[in-house]
């Protein structure tokens, strides 16, 4: 999962480039130039990489081969050699609280307190005297430790989900105590401590839920769960940055808003400690 999701932290690191084309030619031809490098770079990969079934590569779907034809079955239809001892329905996974604390939890960590911080963090340094390149860099700095983080996933596969993500929350709540002991542009360390903390935290929680959420739903209708998931971070993203904007107009500063993201990151993982991906076995049992 942190393979998979780790082109979204090294896109941040993008941000120095854009940071530059900005200042070369202001904002309107730097829309222009990433269009044109959308067209020339993404499109082509997409075409050229993005497989929609194994057929197109030779290959057999997971587990195709433990598929046999049944002559009482009507024709084309499979079934399994060695069925599996439960497979959730989708029915009896909406209606279970696990999955909604799952969802709750994403909300809460990425989609509230991360995007809030991401929205306003470089406003926050610009307005602290720092330069806006140098502002753009401690965001790619940030990209490149989320990188790192999501690339430490197998963590909790040693550790537990519960407890990775709390280790993961902790760091990003000592990156954001960094981030608000800053006062002016002579205080540099506690941007790259944030930048550091923050970012690895951020990068860790999010194939450790995704992990959590495989442990206790996986099977067919896993992509549904997948889905609510990301609905939530997606919902959160909505109303975190205005948020974030909301708050420091009426404070005149961010230390509220960032207490706030705080506060989200803790209750995201008691969101998930209720989920509780460590009893996903006695769970599957009692349905």
């Amino acid at each position: 999962m942190g393979l998979g999701q780790m082109g979204g932290g090294l896109s941040f690191v993008y941000s120095i480039f854009v940071q530059y084309t900005i200042l070369q030619w202001g904002w309107r031809n730097a829309y222009l130039v990433l269009a044109v490098i959308l067209v020339i770079l993404l499109l082509p990969l997409n075409l050229l990489f993005f497989v929609y079934h194994p057929k197109n590569k030779g290959l057999e779907a997971y587990g195709a081969s433990e598929l046999s034809s049944t002559r009482d079955l009507p024709a084309g239809e499979v079934v399994p050699k060695n069925p599996p001892p439960f497979e959730w329905t989708l029915g009896q996974l909406m209606r279970t609280y696990q999955l909604w604390f799952l969802v709750l939890s994403y909300f809460l960590y990425w989609g509230v307190g991360n995007y809030l911080v991401l929205a306003h963090q470089v406003k926050f340094i610009e307005d602290a005297g720092f330069s806006s390149m140098f502002s753009a860099s401690v965001y790619a700095l940030f990209g490149m430790t989320m990188c790192a983080g999501q690339l430490s996933g197998f963590i909790s596969d040693w550790m537990g989900r519960e407890k990775t993500a709390t280790f993961a929350a902790l760091l990003s709540v000592g990156g954001l105590l960094a981030l608000i002991s800053v006062r002016d542009a002579s205080q540099h360390w506690p941007l790259y401590i944030f930048s550091i903390c923050f970012g690895y935290g951020a990068g860790l929680f999010t194939p450790t839920i995704f992990a959590g959420s495989a442990d206790i739903f996986y099977g067919r209708h896993f992509g549904v769960v997948a889905g609510l998931l990301l609905t939530g971070m997606g919902a959160g993203g909505a109303i975190g940055p205005w948020l974030g904007g909301y708050l420091y107009d009426i404070s005149g500063n961010y230390t509220n808003a960032f207490v706030l993201s705080m506060g989200c990151n803790g209750f995201a993982c008691i969101s998930l400690w209720i989920a509780a991906p460590r009893n996903a076995n006695r769970l599957r049992v009692r349905i």
